[in-house]
Parts: structure tokens; C-alpha cells; sequence
């Protein structure tokens, strides 16, 4: 079993916890996932570290409430356990040779983009940071990263607070005003990273996306987190947990990738409401 050292709600639908898992906080690097279970009969479900503390022993994780498990792990309070949490796995991000970065979060992908930003701050790179959410209500994680980012911009999309739109307006002024970047990495919905790919693609700068969103049991078992990269006009199969979660965004078909992961919308949707259900009825 493995105790919840700590509880925050960072908005009404995140939860951040700090799990005491001294093995994995040793081993632990920005871009890694764990795999966890809540009670013996629970599903496996893949999260993104959030940040490791080798010396407490804790990893953090963020998750946004969108399905039955993420609802149980939502019940769980400070000094609780969970039953299983194994990591770390998938491929950590490459960092090396990278001294300007522009990382671009969206909503709950911030959570994943956040350690990325810590991790070449600490390297002693020139971090950019731009982070977009659809409301004031929903802005997570700006202290964090204002401390890492040498220059931060947040977006909203109703104008509620920061910027008024979404990631790519602030991208592209900056690329348009010559802003050498070695590397941008984008980590959030799908939509919104096809659309900070194609703002940086006629500037011709690298792109890396985490493929995290799609990820469903996080072994490559089941084929749900499925991807299909174009390389020279040939298509290759992969699959973000095992070979990702960090490709090149400019080999990833996102529309295949977009219809895919719609595929479990509703099936989450049912899961949700039934767990609630049961809950209310305990």
C-alpha cells in the first residue's frame, strides 16, 4: 500500500497528491508515468509524474477527474493509501543540447509540462513558458511555473484572466519577432497541440508533443494509445507508453490520433456517473 503524504485541490475538477513511493522518487525523471491501482479490484490507470522528492521519498501526481478511478482517487484524503504504484516507466524527456525551450501546456497537460520546465531551469536553460486554459477558475500551477520560466505568458480562452485567446497567439508573435527557440515542447489536448506544430513549422523549429493524453493501460497491451508517424511519406506504427511519451510532432498524424481517443469518451462518461452512483448509495 502506498500513503497519500498530501491533498491539494488545485481547481475544481484537479487534484494534486504526493505519494510516499521512495523507490520510484529515486529513480523518477520529468516525462516519466506511473501506473497506479486504487483498491485491489481497481482498473490500472497511467498518470504523468508531477515531480519527484528522492529525499522524502514522495512523487507527485495531477490528475483532472474525468472517470470512475480518477473519481475514487478524487475521495481519497491525506493519510490514506492507494494499492499499487509502479514506475517509473516510458521514455524521460531529452533534454541534451537544449539551452532555449518553449514549453507550451494546455489545461491539464500543464501538470505534465511543469517538472519539464523545472528540469532544464535547473539545467540552465532559458525556459519560455506559455500556458493556456479555457477560464480564470481553471489556471493551475502559475506559481510554479513563473519560478522556473524566465519569461511566462498565460492565456485564457474567455479572456478572464492573462491573455485573451489561446497558446499559439503568443508562439507566433514571439517566432515572428525572431525568438530562436533550440526546441518547443508542447504538452496538452491534442487540438491544441496540432495547432502549436503547425504555428512552428514554417519557422522551422523542432517541435516535441507527449502523446501522455492518449495513454489508456500504459503497457502497449491494449492498442488504445496507438500512433501513426508519416517519415518520409511512410507510415509507422507506434505506441505512446512504451516507445513515447515524446515524439516529434511533426511526424504525428493528429487527426487519426483525435478520432481515436474520442472513441472513449463515452465509455468514461458512463463510468463516472455509475461510480458516483455506487458511491452515493455507500
Amino acid at each position: 500500500m502506498y500513503r497519500i503524504a498530501s491533498r491539494k485541490e488545485l481547481n475544481p475538477s484537479m487534484i494534486q497528491l504526493e505519494i510516499e513511493a521512495p523507490l520510484v522518487a529515486r529513480k523518477a525523471k520529468p516525462g516519466q508515468f506511473i501506473i497506479l491501482r486504487v483498491d485491489e479490484e481497481g482498473e490500472r490507470i497511467p498518470l504523468t509524474i508531477a515531480g519527484a522528492d528522492a529525499e522524502r521519498g514522495t512523487v507527485k501526481i495531477i490528475f483532472q477527474v474525468v472517470g470512475a478511478t480518477t473519481e475514487m482517487l478524487r475521495r481519497k484524503r491525506e493519510g490514506e493509501a492507494i494499492q499499487d504504484f509502479v514506475g517509473p516507466l516510458g521514455l524521460p524527456t531529452e533534454t541534451a543540447g537544449i539551452q532555449r525551450v518553449c514549453i507550451v501546456g494546455g489545461g491539464a497537460g500543464c501538470a505534465i509540462a511543469m517538472p519539464v520546465a523545472e528540469e532544464f531551469h535547473r539545467l540552465g536553460a532559458k525556459v519560455t513558458s506559455i500556458i493556456g486554459f479555457r477560464s480564470r477558475d481553471l489556471v493551475i500551477l502559475e506559481d510554479e511555473f513563473r519560478t522556473c520560466s524566465d519569461s511566462l505568458t498565460v492565456m485564457t480562452d474567455d479572456g478572464s484572466y492573462g491573455r485573451h485567446g489561446n497558446v499559439t497567439v503568443p508562439l507566433k508573435e514571439m517566432l515572428e519577432a525572431g525568438e530562436g527557440f533550440d526546441m518547443i515542447i508542447t504538452i496538452g489536448p491534442l487540438i491544441m497541440m496540432k495547432f502549436v506544430v503547425a504555428a512552428a513549422k514554417p519557422f522551422g523549429v523542432p517541435v516535441t508533443v507527449s502523446m501522455n493524453p492518449i495513454m489508456i493501460d500504459g503497457t502497449g497491451m491494449c492498442g488504445g494509445c496507438r500512433i501513426t508517424l508519416v517519415r518520409d511519406g511512410k507510415r509507422e506504427t507506434r505506441f505512446a507508453c512504451v516507445d513515447g511519451p515524446d515524439f516529434n510532432g511533426y511526424e504525428i498524424d493528429f487527426d487519426e490520433a483525435m478520432s481515436r481517443s474520442r472513441m472513449y469518451a463515452d465509455f468514461e462518461r458512463h463510468a463516472y456517473e455509475e461510480a458516483c452512483n455506487l458511491m452515493k448509495q455507500a
